[in-house]
């Protein structure tokens, strides 16, 4: 069947941990443009929050709705504090993921996923999204089909190559099993490995029916978004085009690399994309990256764009899941013209360029990061490779050298690292406390135009709120076009066998 598809002109950045939370992108969605809730690490995060007591009871009234009630009597067994953590105690940790998990565990990760998309998406029609970072293999599959479970409407992936994700959304619309490539370091050219999940493992027969969320790749290059159209596993439904401003992680650039004064990458003209090329393709696109005004948006709209993604203004909004204390310090700073950020080449263990917002007593403070104690304890951004014996283990640039280097990792690769996994946490209010008495320190990360924060909140005013933000990107439109594709796009349909 064939349709034509209006999409949101403003996506709202998926931002991890826990920053693009349900609260704000519901707020978003209300307002008919596509909120976005994170999903990395999401289990962990459901998990500390229910230590943490539950405030309002919403992930339990999320729990009533999930197809399998027995998960979530054990979850709550295990896990759930009526009256929180006491002083200084620690979060209990969850089994850090690997290749193959067991039932309970994936069960976890698809509950977490499915609490998050349907809190953002109760009481109203307006399109939800959720963002995975492709870098994270091993939760991704679980991810997926739990806000698949919730209907999740929009399927975002940046930090890698998702070609395998298309195919997967297909086959979880009809509750079929589904693979992807698993990047393993070490392997022969000859050895493949990869990730599985079977929702029949969980429910012999299909427990709702599902739909096939639209899936938007975030890209930094004509050539990726190529590659994407022809040899994607399934269906692409668009593109989000981000820019090397945007916050978090950001693509290495393209050819010979260079460092400014400061030490942060240098971008040229091989990383800007081309836009008439990217209308060859037909499909809608989304510009990000510095795109948080009205001028961006009314630009975007003249250069053919769908629209904008917008990252950095939602995320020091109200709604978002940033402490408070650390938005008033973030907006206040920013208000007196202080605020700096910096393209990291080294924080993320990933390897990927990591924008840092430059903040005092946080991760980015050199004495702050001296004083942590190397530990990796959640494990999200670890990296499978195989040992000699041919067994498949995991490291982290960011946990102690000494075990890093045994695992056959170069000590080079440890210097300047840092534990974003606990950082994040920290940011949204949930940092870990260690048994010696210390507490994980918070990391920010922000889009380069933060510091342009105060031309929109001015500098009489200490908050804001999802809404005025979307007030103020559409205060300057002309006239509001809808992108028209040169190709028809199919139709969403609930799966056959629901």
């Amino acid at each position: 069947m064939i349709a034509s598809v209006t999409h949101p002109l403003i996506i709202q950045g998926g931002m991890g941990v826990g920053v693009s939370n349900w609260v704000l992108a519901k707020a978003v969605a209300l307002r008919g443009h596509m909120g976005v809730v994170s999903g990395t690490s999401i289990d962990s995060l459901m998990i500390r929050r229910l230590q943490d007591g539950d405030m309002g009871g919403h992930i339990r009234r999320a729990m009533e709705a999930f197809p399998f009630p027995d998960v979530c009597t054990d979850v709550l067994t295990r896990y759930f504090r009526p009256d929180g953590l006491g002083e200084g105690e620690s979060y209990k940790e969850i089994p850090m993921y690997r290749q193959v998990v067991s039932k309970v565990r994936e069960q976890l990760t698809v509950l977490a996923s499915f609490v998050e998309v349907y809190l953002a998406k109760e009481g109203h029609s307006g399109p939800v999204g959720i963002n995975l970072l492709t870098k994270v293999q091993m939760p991704n599959l679980a991810t997926l089909y739990g806000a698949m479970l919730a209907q999740v409407d929009y399927v975002l992936m940046g930090a890698g190559i998702p070609k395998d994700i298309p195919g997967v959304l297909d086959r979880f619309a009809a509750h079929e099993p589904a693979s992807m490539k698993f990047d393993v370091e070490g392997l022969a050219r000859d050895e493949t490995a990869v990730l599985s999940f079977d929702p029949r493992v969980h429910s012999a027969t299909p427990p709702v029916p599902m739909k096939r969320p639209y899936f938007l790749p975030i890209i930094a290059s004509n050539s990726l978004a190529t590659m994407l159209v022809r040899k994607a596993s399934g269906r692409v439904d668009g593109f989000i085009i981000e820019a090397p401003t945007a916050g978090g992680h950001n693509a290495p650039p393209r050819g010979e690399l260079t460092l400014n004064e400061r030490g942060e990458p240098i971008y040229g003209e091989r990383d800007e994309v081309d836009l008439e090329k990217m209308k060859d393709h037909g499909l809608p696109f989304w510009l990000a990256g510095s795109a948080g005004s009205p001028e961006r948006l009314q630009a975007a709209l003249d250069a053919g764009a769908a629209g904008i993604q917008v990252g950095t203004l939602f995320a020091y909004a109200e709604e978002s899941g940033i402490t408070p204390e650390l938005k008033a310090d973030v907006i206040r700073q920013a208000q007196e013209d202080r605020i700096d950020v910096l393209t990291d080449g080294r924080a993320s263990p990933t390897g990927f360029p990591f924008k840092v917002v430059q903040i005092g007593g946080t991760m980015a403070d050199p004495a702050t990061y001296a004083k942590r104690k190397r530990v990796c304890d959640l494990g999200y951004l670890r990296e499978a490779y195989r040992r000699p014996d041919g067994r498949i283990d995991y490291r982290c640039a960011a946990e102690p050298v000494d075990t890093y280097v045994k695992k056959g990792g170069c000590v080079e690769d440890t210097a300047g690292r840092k534990c974003l996994c606990n950082a994040l946490f920290a940011v949204v209010g949930h940092p870990q406390h260690r048994t010696d008495g210390s507490v994980e320190q918070p990391l920010i990360t922000s889009g380069d135009e933060l510091k342009n924060i105060r031309r929109f909140i001015g500098s009489d005013r200490s908050g804001y709120t999802a809404g005025e933000v979307i007030d103020y990107l559409m205060s300057g439109l002309r006239e509001i076009r809808r992108f028209i594709p040169t190709m028809s796009v199919p139709q969403q349909q609930t799966s056959a066998r629901s």
